[in-house]
């Protein structure tokens, strides 16, 4: 009977550290969640934890939590929003500074939404939405 080879599938051999996790720079949920764990493990059995000081930080998670939520949000709606006015403009005459610092004026024909900030395109030039300064109808 003849055994053939199995071949390795990871390239990490038996003997090398696992890599440790990069360091997170901001407190999330979890760091917060990991420390009153820790404060809970480490605690004074004689003295243990006042129960309203655990209900307040309980708390505070959930806050840090909801604020979390809240700013996401909130950074989506103004995305959105910055996208709606946008696309409202097209076909309009709008104005802006150019990189010289003279005022152009054209008809915005598209809107790309690539980047963070919308890009209007006007007379071939593409513009950052932030950077328009006037906005007229166009004259028939």
């Amino acid at each position: 009977m003849t055994v053939s080879a199995v071949a390795s599938t990871t390239t990490a051999g038996l003997y090398t550290a696992p890599t440790a996790p990069a360091p997170k720079q901001t407190m999330d949920s979890q760091v917060f969640m990991s420390l009153l764990v820790t404060q809970l493990r480490n605690q004074d059995p004689s003295s243990p934890m006042d129960t309203n000081q655990m209900i307040s930080q309980t708390t505070q998670l959930a806050m840090m939590e909801k604020m979390t939520e809240l700013s996401t949000t909130s950074t989506e709606d103004f995305s959105l929003q910055m996208r709606i006015a946008a696309t409202a403009i097209v076909g309009k005459q709008v104005s802006y500074l150019g990189k010289d610092g003279t005022p152009v004026t054209g008809t915005a024909t598209s809107v790309s939404f690539a980047g963070s900030v919308p890009q209007v395109t006007v007379g071939g030039v593409d513009v950052a939405l932030d950077l328009i300064s006037g906005i007229s109808t166009t004259s028939a």
